[in-house]
């Protein structure tokens, strides 16, 4: 029924009316065929019967007692939810967004921080021009303008800061002797502080920078490992991000990734008939770059070749790892090599039996590792339960406790005055025929009460004392 609605929707939404209900008759032909083979049971299809099961659905909370059109609703919308979580089963580890994000967020970085560094260079060389001949990265520029500040206060003491920054003792001092002899404007220190400030930024979005990058590397060697033992972290994610999706990459062909992110070019050589491009993002890896100038059509188409292979091996891969492209790296060095000497390289046959047998080694270790941390969870949540059921028998075994010693005392206070009340019943019956007897045991009654009352509050007294030691002891108990 789900995937006959799937269906439906599917087919409501982008077809012609004509084309729609033949489609969604042969459908409904299909189901009721397999219910009655199945079960036995004839069924009809028609327009009638879709109108009919229609209707049933839209007007269900009012054939339903106790249903409401809201509950019905969110009733759908979970089962909607659980259906399509169903289908698409997904590793939270494995999510190739943060990839596309990250990388994307690099390149913006990357523009920002050069175009950022560029002005620092501009402002602070008015004050101090010879500075930008001495230093060419920007990073450490920016570094340099926010510990010199002023170039006349600079003097041998701070030699040593200069060569942590620079590190290089030679450009320490060529930058301490430029500063005696500059031909830099004088500057305000208001315009220092606001100089410092604004390379102090600088500073810190290269810092964000590179740990931006870390993650991007941990996070490539978690989703696409063979991709990135490949080709390289930055490269593969690029790919990944042009792609849309680590599964669109593995979907295409070897060709199709060769000239990758060059789509213009493409587009442009076809329409003028020109020659198309032999390399798009896979140009930034370090193998073309490597190759001779009459052996980059040829890597590239080889190199692509391997990246798909690679890719699709990550996607589908159920314990994914690195050892596929090791070997696919391999490959493509062996190539080279071919190129330039002529020495023939390993077949892909030999190459990949090796490759699986790693991998197959690799796969069996990090199960063994996952079983451990497996083994090692569930025995942290025995013991836990264990612990809890502890504390709530000694909890129940102390309310238990408590509850009998209140009970007992007050079974003990009615014997004692219902042995009161008899024995004063028998006394009153047993009356003497003396006057003066009668006064004697008059005066002997309350006395012998007196004392069993005393002996009653002596127990209650022992009785509470007992009640203490053990909620004392149950305290400790719970403490330890």
């Amino acid at each position: 029924g789900i995937l006959h609605e799937d269906l439906r929707l599917l087919l409501e939404t982008s077809m012609p009316a004509k084309k729609k209900k033949a489609l969604l008759g042969v459908a409904d032909a299909k189901i009721g065929a397999a219910i009655q083979e199945e079960l036995g049971y004839q069924c009809q299809t028609g327009g009638v019967v879709a109108e009919i099961m229609r209707g049933i659905r839209l007007h269900f909370h009012a054939l339903v007692k106790g249903l409401t059109a809201q509950s019905a609703s969110k009733a759908q919308l979970g089962l909607g939810h659980s259906y399509s979580r169903a289908k698409v089963k997904f590793n939270i580890n494995r999510v190739d967004n943060m990839i596309i994000q990250s990388i994307s967020l690099l390149d913006q970085l990357d523009k920002d921080i050069n175009t950022f560094s560029m002005r620092v260079r501009e402002w602070y060389g008015y004050h101090f021009p010879e500075l930008i001949k001495i230093v060419s990265e920007n990073y450490t520029y920016c570094r340099l303008a926010k510990f010199i500040g002023n170039r006349k206060e600079l003097s041998e003491e701070s030699l040593e800061g200069l060569e942590e920054i620079v590190m290089d003792s030679a450009k320490a001092q060529a930058i301490l002797e430029a500063s005696r002899s500059s031909m830099g404007m004088d500057i305000s220190p208001l315009d220092l502080i606001n100089i410092e400030s604004f390379s102090s930024r600088v500073i810190s979005l290269s810092e964000y920078r590179k740990g931006l990058q870390e993650y991007l590397r941990s996070k490539m060697n978690q989703v696409a490992p063979s991709l990135s033992a490949l080709i390289g972290e930055v490269v593969g994610a690029r790919l990944i991000s042009h792609a849309g999706s680590l599964t669109n990459l593995a979907k295409y062909p070897a060709s199709t990734v060769q000239i990758l992110g060059a789509e213009k070019a493409l587009f442009r050589a076809l329409k003028t008939r020109g020659n198309t491009p032999k390399y798009g993002l896979i140009f930034h890896s370090t193998f073309i770059g490597r190759a001779a100038a009459k052996n980059k059509g040829r890597i590239s188409r080889y190199l692509a070749n391997k990246c798909t292979i690679a890719s699709r091996i990550d996607c589908f891969s159920e314990v994914p790892t690195s050892v596929f492209g090791d070997k696919l790296r391999e490959q493509v060095e062996e190539r080279l090599a071919f190129y330039e000497t002529g020495e023939p390289p390993r077949k892909n046959l030999e190459v990949m039996k090796e490759a699986v047998v790693e991998a197959n080694e690799v796969v069996a270790e990090v199960k063994r590792k996952q079983a451990k941390k497996e083994k090692k969870k569930r025995k942290r949540e025995q013991e836990k339960k264990r612990l809890e059921a502890l504390a709530a028998a000694a909890e129940e075994n102390s309310v238990l406790e408590a509850e009998e010693n209140d009970i007992k005392p007050k079974k003990k206070k009615k014997k004692q005055h219902q042995d009161l009340e008899a024995e004063s019943e028998q006394e009153l019956e047993a009356a003497p025929e003396n006057g003066l007897e009668e006064e004697k045991e008059e005066e002997v009654l309350p006395k012998k009460k007196r004392k069993k009352m005393m002996q009653a509050d002596q127990e209650e007294e022992e009785v509470e004392k007992k009640k203490k030691k053990k909620k004392k002891k149950a305290r400790d108990s719970e403490e330890d």
